[in-house]
């Protein structure tokens, strides 16, 4: 059982403003997650997705078990990922 990951939008073009390095290290840690997402991510509080930590990134996901989906939602730095 291994889940699909699928980029938003508006985490598609997140994505692609930040560096090379970081863009590798977030793309490993999302395969590392494909197939026991419930053991890697925490729920968020106050919001119905959940986070889950690169370094000083995160991803903000939601997690679609009957389908077999991770819908990548945001990514950004811990700093500003929070506030919307």
């Amino acid at each position: 059982m291994t889940y699909t990951v699928i980029f938003s939008e508006n985490a598609k073009k997140q994505f692609q403003k930040l560096e090379q390095n970081v863009q590798k290290r977030i793309i490993a840690a999302l395969e590392r997650i494909r197939i026991r997402p419930e053991s890697y991510i925490s729920k968020l509080v106050g919001d119905p997705g959940y986070k889950y930590r690169v370094g000083d990134y995160r991803i903000i996901l939601d997690l679609d078990n009957e389908n077999l989906y991770i819908l990548v939602i945001m990514i950004g730095h811990r700093k500003s990922i929070y506030t919307r």
